[in-house]
């Protein structure tokens, strides 16, 4: 967490969260699966095939599984938008900011070979929590880009989650962090438009962060309610062209 953000009344409240909230660890489960469009009907196509590299949120933290977390209801929601079968994986890291993605999760993935219908990153709240500089973020974002090309010739880069909203942390702090959330994104979005990157930008969406049922026990991570409640927004901002290139004929 960081220490030194935003106002003074920010900074103290960052230091009580940094030694009081434990953070929920990534539970056990697959993190990889098939979602299926019709579960009546077997389908004879091939399924779009989806990886996810980034943070705790892609390591369904806050989850107790693997299979309830942000990306296998990523993996539904294209499945039932796409009326596609959607095969899906998971490479995610608690604590994990967009460097750790670009020199550690990025390559395991580029050694396997594979390549993907669709490649998401999710990072960017522990860039900001750990102080990291918007050129530091740039610079690593847009080496992540480059570096992905092989990999997919449709990649979404997710905004960070509503950390505005956190009830673990002071509203001084959330103010503060909202704030850097803001400029991180307008960042993002001139990087993923130079590299044709579609940028999902959810900081602001009603993802029904007021819900009593939106946030896991340690009050940081979205439930498997939460995260279904986001994926709702996600896929619902994704652009026509984007949905035409898989919907099924």
């Amino acid at each position: 967490m960081t220490l030194g953000i935003g106002t003074p009344i920010a900074t103290i409240e960052a230091m009580w969260a940094k030694h009081t909230i434990h953070l929920s660890e990534a539970p056990g489960g697959d993190p990889f699966g098939v979602r299926k469009f019709d579960q009546s009907t077997p389908s004879n196509a091939e399924p779009l095939t989806l990886c996810a590299i980034g943070d705790s949120m892609v390591a369904a933290c806050g989850t107790q599984n693997q299979q309830e977390g942000l990306i296998p209801d990523l993996a539904q929601g294209f499945a039932d938008k796409f009326k596609r079968d959607v095969s899906w994986e998971a490479h995610g890291k608690l604590g994990a900011t967009m460097r750790r993605v670009r020199y550690r999760l990025l390559p395991e993935v580029l050694k396997s070979g594979k390549k993907f219908d669709i490649l998401a990153f999710c990072a960017g709240s522990n860039d900001i929590m750990a102080n990291r500089t918007l050129d530091e973020w740039r610079a690593d974002l847009s080496a992540v880009l480059d570096e992905a090309k092989p990999l997919s010739g449709h990649v979404i880069v997710l905004s960070p989650g509503q950390m505005q909203h956190e009830p673990s942390l002071g509203k001084a702090l959330r103010r503060a962090l909202e704030h850097e959330m803001d400029e991180q994104a307008a960042v993002s979005k001139e990087v993923c438009a130079e590299r044709h990157a579609t940028y999902v930008d959810m900081i602001h969406e009603n993802v029904h962060a007021d819900a009593p049922d939106f946030f896991s026990p340690d009050h940081f991570h979205p439930s498997a309610k939460g995260y279904s409640y986001m994926v709702e927004g996600v896929v619902a901002k994704l652009g026509s062209s984007f949905v035409q290139d898989f919907v099924a004929e």
